[in-house]
């Protein structure tokens, strides 16, 4: 099982006449909804990276999101348990050790690391479990082994390469998450790692549960023959391992609601009864240079990079808090050139006394937060306080060390 640096994180008085709830926007039911239990251990699935390239500004606002989540259930006093995959094995990360001359393992574990350095140093809390696909392939084909009974899982008339598939368009459920028409479903699902056109499928939606073993392609030996899981079999597996039937919070960035998250509630409520998940969260996508950003398309702005070049991990995290986690956006150097800004006219005001009480500015950063992830509002929050600050001057001589602890705790940066 892989693992990150720890985060510390500052425990600041709670607040008074604030939402005891955490609401976000579910992509299912497409209502702002509770997510969390009313009692007990809050459980987080978030679908983690294929370690085939370097963490981009896409992945970093996704995970950033979650982070998010995960601060205001922890400030809530709920115990979490947050798990997140890493595909080690897939299709695009031995595509990429080829074209370099690389072994598949070593570019995986390089990449990984490199992923959990980034989130290292933008102060993201490590999962509970952050678990590799390679690792989980005994629970994965236990999984398929108990999905055999439901009838919905077949082999494709193939003698040399009879692969194993789930007969999504057949279970139960199946087009809830993202209500997409099958004209819609179709197109992405061949644009997004799909096979609608393989010979004898049931339906073209169906979705690979177990890839028989290719020449020269890393397998496992298994019941179910030589070879090697299905994408999203990977997460239903490790999610119901980790986490149980309708864990609290299905998450991920839009580009996974479809075929991704669809095909993987499918598999679960097929062998749980009992649907995956009681909220699917999805944050916004984002564009440089007018498109989505995406390693196969190249258009990418590295966190590594930047951190190169000597931007501050916490400016980079506020530029990302600065757009709403559900709305797509544009990066662009003027977001971080603003946050740089933003966060030295917040580290200057230490020795300046607040002129607000501070209760007030944590309890409404913590009504932004708990109202669909709205950070933008609590950044601006802190804005007001630090210009009244320094227009009028206050009394408050600790309310700087106030502040900074509820920034820490609540959006993840360190003043």
């Amino acid at each position: 099982m892989y693992s990150w640096a720890p985060v510390e994180i500052p425990s600041i008085p709670a607040s008074q006449d604030v939402p005891r709830r955490l609401r976000l926007h579910d992509s299912s039911s497409a209502r702002t909804i509770p997510v969390d239990p009313t009692e007990g251990e809050a459980r987080i699935y978030v679908c983690g990276i294929t370690p085939y390239d370097a963490t981009h500004l896409g992945h970093a606002s996704t995970y950033l999101t979650f982070d998010l989540v995960n601060r205001v259930w922890r400030d809530l006093g709920l115990k979490v348990n947050y798990v997140q995959n890493v595909t080690d094995v897939d299709d695009p990360l031995l595509e990429r050790a080829a074209a370099t001359g690389q072994d598949w393992e070593e570019l995986a574990e390089d990449q990984t690391e490199l992923f959990r350095s980034d989130m290292t140093a933008l102060r993201i809390i490590p999962p509970d479990h952050y678990v590799g696909a390679v690792e989980s392939i005994p629970c994965v084909v236990e999984l398929i082994e108990k999905l055999l009974s439901t009838g919905l899982v077949y082999q494709v008339e193939d003698p040399e390469h009879p692969d194993w598939y789930f007969n999504t368009a057949g279970a139960p459920g199946f087009g809830e998450i993202s209500h997409y028409d099958e004209e819609r479903m179709l197109k992405v699902f061949a644009e997004r790692g799909g096979d609608p056109d393989r010979p004898g499928k049931r339906h073209p939606l169906d979705c690979l549960l177990w890839r028989f073993a290719r020449p020269g392609e890393p397998s496992w030996t298994s019941a179910l023959g030589d070879g090697r899981p299905g994408w999203h079999i990977e997460c239903t597996a490790i999610s119901l391992h980790h986490l149980g039937p309708c864990f609290d919070v299905q998450g991920g960035g839009t580009d996974l609601v479809f075929p991704h998250h669809e095909m993987c509630a499918a598999e679960a409520r097929a062998v749980t009864g009992v649907p995956m998940a009681g909220a699917y969260v999805h944050s916004g996508m984002v564009a440089l240079d007018g498109e989505k950003m995406s390693k196969s398309r190249g258009n990418l702005e590295l966190v590594s990079r930047l951190r190169q070049r000597g931007a501050d991990p916490m400016a980079i995290r506020l530029a990302l808090l600065g757009q709403h986690y559900r709305s797509d956006w544009e990066w662009d150097s003027q977001l971080l050139e603003r946050a740089t800004r933003r966060l030295s006219a917040w580290r200057a005001l230490r020795n300046i006394p607040a002129t607000r009480p501070t209760e007030e500015i944590i309890a409404e950063m913590r009504r932004a937060l708990r109202n669909d992830l709205d950070a933008p509002l609590a950044l601006d929050i802190v804005d007001e306080w630090a210009a009244a600050s320094i227009e009028s001057g206050g009394k408050e001589t600790d309310g700087y060390t106030k502040i900074s602890s509820a920034v820490d705790a609540l959006l993840g940066v360190k003043l």
